[in-house]
């Protein structure tokens, strides 16, 4: 039997973004933003999310990643009671919760970095960081040197090989599922995280919560490495990120197939035991409707999101279609500040269609964790098959402006295939399923007989 992550439908929230939370965290007393955040529950549960992922929500000092207390929600935000509330709606609603877990670096405002400023060599905690040097100072005027990431010094990264790091951070782990009942954590630039460390959390998790799931963001390179039964459940699918918006801008159907052969095919794809988080935009990149050359391509876009192999995660805000693109000093426009008071008015076509996806996922076990099986491929034309046991859901994709006529053979036999958008009976002519779609059109279809 699958875990509840495997069926489930995410959505990403940037609560800082999305509540309108000041940049700079200066706050003396908690704001009361998760009243916002509470609002949105609703809206996810009639768009058929079943999970989310939020984050950042450690205390920190500007954008959430620069942490300075990890047992704290962010001020700007609210309280811990606040968030405990959240979390309680969440699940009375159904919907599990994903937590950032920032565990590669802190801000210079953490208590163990502002010990060592403060006593140097004498710090009990001189080796929580990695490289520190007491024979030269930092760019940004300390009296020591240290590793940052990726060369931001307001970043200093932690040491995870140190022991005493590890079992803090491990509490941490426990403090937030104890404290707040989450049901996973996204591991923040995972991809540079100490390989021993994530083996820790997976062992200590697996006794704190049954099915608790860990995620990380990973961009490049063999996502198995983190991923496997050892370490990580999962990773984020950037591979096929890519491939999905720049093969609907290329035309090129074969860019996509070619991800999902490589990635999922059952004889011989890399990750075909791996359920991989599968989205089309997200707090670092570009939205979604900002990428397409052709904005009719955003249906079918995320018909294949919701189809093909993985975990399908819609960042806030793009059900709406919304755009925003990042310039080389600024990300705010990914992280708009969206009321509650505006869904309806932003409502349109393409929310609906997001949502009787989101309800088609959850309700068909074959597009969540079925075999996956090529039917046709051609530049502008796709069409395959999701898997399990007796299930058969087939999806084709016209990604062409103009109409076309797909006809492939199944496999799998069967007499006829059902619409399971419109109940559009089609029967099945010899094993062939012969299909007329419109331009940028999509149909999925269940095998029955």
């Amino acid at each position: 039997m699958s875990a509840w992550y495997d069926n489930s439908v995410f959505y990403h929230m940037y609560p800082l973004g999305m509540t309108g939370a000041p940049k700079e965290n200066h706050e003396a007393a908690p704001a009361d933003r998760f009243r916002q955040l509470n609002a949105w529950i609703p809206h996810l549960t009639a768009l058929g999310i079943s999970a989310i992922y939020i984050g950042p929500l450690f205390e920190s000092t500007r954008h959430g990643y620069d942490t300075r207390d990890f047992r704290l929600v962010d001020r700007r935000l609210g309280t811990n009671d606040d968030f405990r509330q959240f979390v309680k709606l969440c699940h009375e609603a159904g919907i599990h919760v994903v937590v950032d877990g920032v565990f590669n670096h802190t801000g210079r405002e953490f208590f163990a970095f502002q010990d060592i400023k403060e006593h140097r060599e004498a710090s009990a905690f001189r080796d929580w960081y990695k490289g520190i040097n007491f024979w030269q100072g930092s760019p940004l005027g300390d009296s020591f040197s240290y590793e940052a990431w990726q060369g931001h010094y307001e970043l200093p990264a932690l040491n995870l090989q140190n022991p005493a790091v590890r079992d803090y951070l491990l509490d941490v782990v426990s403090f937030w599922v104890k404290e707040f009942d989450i049901d996973g954590i996204r591991l923040d630039c995972a991809n540079v995280l100490d390989f021993d460390f994530m083996k820790a959390l997976r062992h200590h998790t697996e006794h704190l919560k049954t099915d608790f799931w860990l995620m990380g963001e990973v961009i490049h390179g063999d996502y198995s490495r983190w991923a496997n039964p050892s370490m990580l459940h999962s990773v984020t699918n950037y591979e096929l990120h890519k491939g999905l918006y720049s093969g609907h801008n290329d035309y090129n159907c074969f860019e996509i197939a070619h991800t999902i052969r490589r990635q999922s095919e059952a004889n011989g794809g890399i990750y075909r035991n791996i359920n991989l988080y599968t989205f089309v935009d997200n707090h670092d990149e570009n939205r979604i409707m900002s990428k397409l050359n052709n904005k009719r391509h955003i249906t079918t876009v995320y018909t294949m999101l919701f189809t093909l192999p993985g975990i399908p995660s819609v960042y806030y805000g793009s059900e709406w279609g919304i755009e925003g693109a990042r310039t080389s000093t600024c990300d705010d426009m990914l992280r708009p500040a969206i009321a509650p008071e505006q869904f309806a008015k932003l409502h349109n076509d393409l929310t609906d269609h997001i949502g009787r996806l989101a309800k088609l996922h959850r309700q068909h076990p074959a597009l969540c964790t079925g075999m996956y099986r090529e039917l046709l491929l051609t530049n502008r034309q796709y069409a395959y098959a999701r898997s399990l046991d007796e299930e058969h859901i087939i999806t084709a994709v016209n990604i062409d402006e103009n109409g076309a006529f797909l006809s492939f053979r199944l496999p799998m036999g069967g007499k006829e295939a059902v619409d399971l958008v419109s109940g559009e009976k089609i029967a099945i002519d010899n094993g062939c399923l012969n299909l007329a779609l419109d331009g940028c059109e999509s149909k999925i279809l269940k095998i029955v007989g």
